[in-house]
């Protein structure tokens, strides 16, 4: 750049800067001077980018929630075996013939096999305990150590089931987290006695809390959990297991897997197939894809609301340059008397549109932020503000600003100075 160039550049640059300003002045002028007209506009531009913001950091919190209640159902890799209901007469006499899932079955069920990380036969009952506020209806279910670790159940105090505990039969207890807060009002259980159908066992840990996503974390959460031998002599004379869990090593090997526990089952049971196998991972990739369209449909439809009141919001912005127009013919015609061109009448009419939605979408902001802090406890990683919603409901909201704007503005640009000083 000359030497010669660089004042007239400068003087350019000012020369804007300066229009710039007075368009924000001129334009909250206006705003001031018709304040209910413009709390009205303002507002549904407000409601409108609130309402993008709010929604998608909402949604960002379900899906985040969601997903991680999925995760901690630990249900990646693992078949679950368990009685087959009888669904005609003839299934009904041979089922009946057979012996069931028993813990006599363990042995042969749990044989070792280089493809299965954990076998986990479980059983429950529900029963009345006493707590600290009367009596209290629990499932108790008896288990194998390998249960509490393989099932991501985490300990928050003591320890959990151990092989000795296991082996010796011991009447010792883990009991869940919501249980747990009844048992002694809130006090540390650990190391007390529980009672069950009359027998005494030892609290010897809690379970951290856990997120409700299916009958097993909520009978894990609100009941206790025993060793599987101490559940079958104390509490079960018949032997029924409810279920037998199987972790796989690897996905691929559910195929290989599920053959040989049900081909062993069908030995134990005289020939009689009366046990089903249930794959949980595909059960969960299910559940996520229809939990992702239903996510779809509601995006949708929160989208066209927010979008519908940010258009109104736009017709509101259309209707104060209109009014603005008219008011301000007389400032029109001696601006360009005074020399100002019809493109820069055009731009100043555009930019105080586009300073409307802007104080619109600044409000709708801060509201929307501050709504999700207020929120952010209620989600297991809080809820941020999501910067593609802010962005999108700014985009939005200015553009249809300019689009509104443009017809007072290009009336503005039309206008002759002898026509608007009349």
């Amino acid at each position: 750049m000359s030497e010669s160039t660089t004042p007239v550049a400068a003087r350019g640059l000012g020369h804007q800067a300066a229009l710039a300003w007075e368009v924000v002045v001129s334009g909250l002028t206006e705003l001031w001077a018709h304040k209910m007209r413009s709390i009205l506009t303002l507002t549904l531009l407000m409601l409108g980018v609130f309402a993008l913001v709010v929604m998608t950091s909402v949604l960002d919190g379900i899906l985040d929630k969601i997903g991680t209640g999925f995760s901690g159902m630990s249900w990646d890799g693992t078949l679950v075996m368990a009685p087959k209901t009888p669904e005609t007469s003839d299934e009904q006499k041979r089922f009946a013939m057979s012996p069931g899932l028993r813990m006599e079955d363990v042995p042969r069920l749990t044989a070792p096999y280089d493809k299965v990380m954990a076998f986990m036969p479980r059983s429950v009952k529900q029963t009345s305990v006493r707590v600290a506020g009367g009596n209290e209806r629990i499932m108790v279910s008896g288990n194998v150590p390998d249960y509490i670790p393989v099932m991501n159940r985490k300990i928050a105090s003591g320890r959990g089931l151990t092989e000795d505990d296991q082996k010796r039969r011991s009447t010792v207890a883990v009991l869940g987290a919501s249980l747990a807060s009844k048992f002694l009002g809130g006090a540390d259980p650990v190391g007390k006695d529980i009672m069950v159908d009359g027998i005494p066992f030892r609290v010897v840990g809690v379970l951290a809390p856990l997120m409700i996503f299916n009958e097993d974390s909520w009978v894990d959460a609100n009941g206790m959990l025993i060793p599987l031998e101490a559940y079958m002599d104390r509490l079960d004379p018949t032997h029924k297991l409810a279920q037998l869990g199987v972790k796989l090593k690897a996905k691929r090997d559910a195929k290989d897997v599920t053959a040989l526990v049900l081909g062993r089952a069908k030995q134990a049971h005289h020939g009689i197939e009366d046990v089903e196998i249930l794959d949980l991972d595909a059960e969960a990739a299910r559940s996520w894809q229809n939990f992702m369209q239903q996510m779809r449909g509601w995006t949708i439809v929160l989208m066209s609301l927010a979008g519908t009141v940010l258009l109104v919001g736009g017709v509101g912005v259309l209707s104060v340059m209109l009014i603005s127009f008219s008011d301000r013919r007389y400032e029109i015609g001696l601006r360009k008397a005074l020399g100002a061109s019809d493109q820069e009448i055009f731009v100043q009419f555009l930019l105080e549109a586009a300073v409307l939605a802007a104080l619109g979408a600044l409000t709708g902001t801060l509201a929307g932020a501050a709504l999700c802090k207020a929120l952010s406890a209620n989600f297991p990683y809080g809820l941020v503000v999501n910067m593609y919603g802010l962005l999108m409901a700014w985009a939005v909201a200015l553009a249809l600003s300019l689009v509104f704007g443009m017809y007072p503005a290009f009336r503005a640009m039309r206008l002759s100075p002898m026509e608007a000083m009349r």
